[in-house]
């Protein structure tokens, strides 16, 4: 459970002050030296890793930057080397390597990525924190942390993951953290550098990537625009895409730097709806729905100042602003997939579409330092931070739009909004962690995270004759500490041992405070979902040979928010909106990657490389409660052992790769069990095809790549190779409802130029 406590706003203020002042105290101490018995790992925020190493999978080092990531489950993706499909985003190619991603696979366009891991939802991947380059872009964080927005993985330099141990230092998550560092110029050695990517596929793929960077003793930057569409798999599927960006920092000193960076991104892809069980076995590619449309814009912008006073003293301070737009048209019947989109037979018109709107206003401040000192002769590296955030959302459904079928996402100015309803949040937070040297092989890193929380709901969210039907306004307040402990153990100078115990917390959702007051209540008493993360395991290298990742983990995640059936005295029934239960995900994730063979001479690389990347898990309700109604009475049940839905007991990720010098080719296969779609574990499929069992399901990719000594590179590769059928999701909406099909078999190729570096 999380510990609990009072907070007014003054006290947080003071505790925010000792954490600063304790902050400049161990930043003063600059006179203190650590301990160099113990070899800390470093990666500077700036540096590329594995430049010239073949494989595009690392371990994070102890210390990145500002915080510490000893003791925790972790993994850095390189993109460079990433034997896939970056272009469209296919994560199941660019994430192989991370043991126990579940993926929703039903997005062509790569615009959405639905991640998830250890029984946790993929919608969007909302229950990761999601960052580029170390500050937030999902919708927010904290009542709607659906991730719309992802970077274009061509513009990305690497990935990093952290499981829920990451609670510690960004909050709110149960599932962990992923972060998106996108190239800067950094690693350039010239002042003026061009990369020029332009790939063909099948289905009408085009994607057109352009960029420019450069690096001198004062500035480095880089800028680029990405141009992406395709018709799509399947039928009424096409998608266009726009992304630029712009980074640039100046080092006023060797020892301050400041970086302004800002991104646009937009989006419109049609969303050809779901499919009934036998519309899929007769064909996956067809669509019932020509008229749905899906809208993104999305601007991010910062400023990064960074100070090092010396290799492990250094601070950071990022401000941060997001303005996304979400906007939906189409004909969504409540009959679902069974009501077909149909022209009237008198006027020839088809009937009108529906227009649902979203807007956010996000602003954001983190300030991180960390210090590396001796206290009575131990080596101790200190990180602390302290973050402010104010999340804006502003919600509109129901419009009645047009009807026609392009993506106009007009409404009609004599319909009012069926609901409208603004929704606010405030965050506060302080953290520290403490990476302590126990002689020359063991660290222990404990750990704690002080958050306030505030969410605010107000406004209509239905309308009666007209009327609108106003919510009971909301606002919750709460505040909240966090704990976690790691330790690092290390066997010899390549392997390790390490434990991570690790609380964290998914807030009340905003849709959780809005529900209809005719027909439903919210629980005063309802609480945010916690969790504790729990991994052990030991990774490491064997003579360059063999990279090796293998855990055992624990995920309680308590205080589950659902909805419950209760009786008034006057007899009438209602919806209760409250914490109904808890589950428990238990298993052992598993990653290796081992040369077979070796042919290298010097700098040339010749080597037959394979990798598995597996998970076993079993997750299932520990108590979860359902009220319903039964013959005007209530009836009540208990899931308990129940699986816990989308939570497959077995994935396996493998491949092998050929490298010869500058060419190179991967062949790797994926499995994925069978998963539940509801909490009542139903097998046979619902007539809505919204709730049923999804079939276990295999998926083989070729890619291949050559680049040459002049900066000339091509890249090819084959998804779905077998064009297997299959389908990851069953949706009770949008864009749905029932099954929306994973892509069969497509190809890509690509052509590409960058500048070489100077010898």
């Amino acid at each position: 459970m999380l510990f609990k406590f009072s907070l007014n706003k003054n006290k947080m203020r003071r505790k925010i002050l000792i954490i600063i002042c304790f902050s400049a105290f161990y930043t003063s101490s600059l006179s203190q030296k650590p301990d160099s018995t113990f070899k800390i790992t470093v990666l500077d925020e700036l540096t590329i890793v594995g430049k010239k190493e073949p494989s595009d999978i690392h371990q994070l080092p102890a210390i990145v930057g500002t915080g510490i990531y000893a003791g925790k489950k972790s993994s850095l993706i390189v993109l460079d080397k990433v034997q896939g499909n970056i272009v469209t985003n296919t994560m199941r190619q660019v994430a192989g390597k991370i043991p126990g991603l579940f993926i929703w696979e039903n997005e062509s366009s790569g615009l959405q990525i639905n991640v998830a891991a250890r029984g946790l939802s993929p919608n969007r991947s909302w229950e990761f924190n999601i960052r580029q380059n170390g500050y937030d872009i999902a919708a927010d964080p904290f009542g709607y942390p659906e991730a719309y927005y992802n970077p274009q993985l061509q513009s990305v330099q690497r990935i990093e993951f952290v499981r829920g141990h990451g609670a510690l230092q960004y909050g709110a998550q149960l599932g962990g953290m992923i972060n998106y560092i996108l190239k800067n110029g950094s690693d350039f050695n010239r002042p003026f550098q061009i990369e020029s990517f332009q790939t063909a596929g099948s289905y009408g793929l085009l994607n057109s990537f352009q960029a420019v960077g450069g690096n001198t003793n004062k500035v480095h930057y880089y800028a680029f625009y990405d141009h992406r569409r395709s018709e799509g798999w399947r039928s009424n599927n096409r998608y266009t895409s726009n992304t630029g960006s712009a980074s640039l920092t100046y080092k006023i000193t060797d020892k301050f730097s400041l970086t302004t960076e800002f991104t646009k991104w937009g989006a419109v892809s049609q969303q050809p709806g779901g499919l009934s069980d036998e519309q899929f076995k007769q064909d996956p590619q067809q669509s019932l729905r020509s008229r749905n449309w899906f809208g993104l814009g999305w601007q991010t912008a910062a400023l990064i100042a960074d100070w090092k006073f010396r290799p492990l003293t250094k601070l950071n301070l990022k401000v941060f602003h997001i303005m996304g737009d979400r906007e939906s048209v189409g004909f969504f019947p409540t009959a679902g997939i069974v009501q077909q989109d149909l022209q009237n037979q008198n006027t020839g018109e088809y009937a009108n579409r529906t227009i649902d709107i979203d807007r956010y206003r996000n602003i954001g401040f983190e300030g991180r330092a960390i210090h590396s000192m001796s206290i009575l002769g131990v080596s101790n590296t200190f990180s602390s931070g302290i973050r402010f955030f104010r999340g804006n959302t502003f919600r509109y459904r129901g419009g009645k739009g047009t009807t026609a079928g392009d993506a106009d996402f007009l409404r009609l100015p004599e319909s009012p909004w069926n609901s409208d309803i603004d929704y606010n949040s405030i965050n506060a937070a302080i953290f520290a962690e403490d990476l302590i040297n126990i002689g020359n092989r063991l660290m222990i890193i404990p750990g704690i995270r002080m958050e306030y929380l505030k969410a605010e709901a107000s406004g209509y969210g239905s309308l009666n004759n007209g009327s609108p039907v106003f919510l009971n306004p909301q606002e919750r307040n709460r505040s909240f500490l966090l704990a976690g402990l790691g330790i690092e153990y290390m066997l010899s100078a390549n392997t390790r041992l390490y434990f991570n115990s690790t609380q964290s917390y998914r807030p009340v959702q905003f849709a959780d405070l809005t529900t209809p007051p005719t027909t439903d209540v919210i629980d005063p008493n309802l609480t945010d979902a916690s969790g504790l993360n729990t991994d052990l395991g030991i990774r490491g290298k064997i003579n360059e040979r063999l990279i090796f990742d293998v855990s055992a983990f624990n995920l309680n995640y308590n205080n589950r928010i659902g909805t419950i059936k209760q009786q008034r005295t006057d007899g009438s029934f209602y919806n209760l909106r409250t914490n109904v239960g808890s589950s428990r995900s238990t298993g052992i994730e598993a990653f290796t990657e081992f040369t077979l063979l070796d042919f290298s001479k010097g700098s040339v690389n010749k080597q037959i490389r394979f990798f598995t990347a597996g998970s076993l898990m079993n997750a299932r309700y520990n108590n979860f409660k359902i009220v319903s109604v039964v013959n005007n009475t209530l009836s009540e049940k208990n899931l308990r052992n129940k699986k816990v839905e989308y939570a497959p007991d077995h994935i396996v990720r493998s491949g092998i790769t050929l490298q010869s010098g500058n060419f190179s080719s991967t062949l790797q296969y994926s499995y994925t069990g069978s998963v539940f779609t509801d909490a009542n574990n139903t097998v046979e499929t619902s007539a809505n095809a919204q709730n049923g069992l999804i079939p276990s399901y295999t998926v083989t990719d070729w890619s291949a790549q050559y680049f040459l000594k002049n900066g000339l590179s091509f890249r090819a590769g084959i998804n779905n190779l077998f064009d297997r059928k299959y389908f990851t999701r069953r949706a009770s909406g949008y864009p749905g409802p029932g099954v929306l099909p994973g892509d069969g078999r497509t190809y890509f190729v690509t052509v590409g130029y960058s500048l070489p570096d100077k010898d």
